[in-house]
């Protein structure tokens, strides 16, 4: 059986990245913890720690097993002060999933709503590949997942999805930019130097087709799986760049970009997915209410 102190101990070597420095932490001897350590590698017949030098680094497993211990012992936090919360002070404990192709601003917009429960809620947010966050939404890691398609069928998992809404794509481009390239749109795009989401997103194909059918050929220059980085080169000149039209007057505020055209030809969705069909979390109701009242209108 898994030792848990020991494993606590290899947790704060590596967030720490010394010995020394997890002794002054845990208040132990650099012997105790030295000693604990090779007891847990020793058991499993592994090499967790690697030494570079003075320093200590992981070793491949190392890095393999350390998100596995921050899990637990975030859980393992979340449940202590769930036990010493006095009954009028307990929270709901809220823990979403976020598919890392989805805007962080839509995510924002998604979530806001649960701040404004009466019910006291703590939210936690992880960000992942789909695969690995229904893979934690099946064993009840996760509340809810929230993606830009819905449930993979191939998968097998058990899960339901709501779709939360869906809006067109909206074209920025510096003040620069826009000057060469945001006349007479889509036209105008021939040739126009563009930053596109990755391969993982659902809307990249529906964008690339898009232009086809326009006769249209801008020059792909960059291709991002993270949204907040491609705006972040759109907003250094780097090329056009596309965002979800419901967060345009965000976008050119928050990025210093102009808006060059708009069309709802090419579409953004957004899913709500959670092991039941009938939802009760009071988060999820939030969520799923609120962006069809409020963030997903005509």
């Amino acid at each position: 059986m898994l030792n848990y102190r020991q494993l606590h101990y290899f947790w704060v070597v590596a967030k720490t990245g010394s010995i020394v420095r997890a002794c002054e932490q845990l208040n132990l001897t650099p012997q105790t913890i030295s000693g604990q350590l090779s007891l847990l590698e020793q058991t499993y017949g592994v090499a967790l720690f690697k030494r570079v030098g003075r320093q200590l680094e992981l070793t491949e497993m190392g890095r393999i097993a350390l998100p596995y211990a921050e899990q637990m012992f975030q859980l393992g936090g979340d449940l202590e002060a769930l036990l010493r919360a006095q009954p009028d002070e307990q929270q709901i404990l809220f823990r979403v999933g976020v598919a890392d192709v989805v805007p962080k601003s839509i995510v924002y917009r998604l979530i806001a709503p649960t701040m404004a429960l009466s019910e006291p809620v703590r939210i936690t947010c992880r960000e992942d590949q789909l695969e690995r966050l229904l893979a934690d939404l099946a064993i009840q890691r996760l509340d809810l997942v929230i993606s830009d398609s819905p449930m993979p069928s191939h998968l097998g998992i058990k899960g339901y999805s709501q779709k939360l809404g869906e809006c067109g794509v909206s074209f920025f481009a510096t003040a620069a930019l826009a000057a060469t390239y945001g006349q007479d749109f889509p036209r105008g795009m021939q040739g126009a130097p563009l930053l596109i989401p990755g391969q993982q997103t659902v809307v990249r194909s529906r964008l690339m087709r898009w232009f086809a059918e326009q006769n249209v050929q801008p020059r792909i220059v960059g291709e991002f799986d993270d949204s907040a980085l491609m705006k972040a080169f759109g907003k250094s000149g780097s090329g056009v760049f596309i965002a979800p039209s419901v967060i345009a007057d965000e976008v050119m505020e928050q990025y210093d970009v102009q808006m060059i055209g708009q069309t709802d030809a090419v579409t953004e969705s957004f899913y709500a997915i959670s092991v039941e069909r009938k939802v009760k979390h009071p988060g999820i109701v939030a969520i799923t209410e609120g962006a069809r009242r409020q963030l997903f209108t005509d």
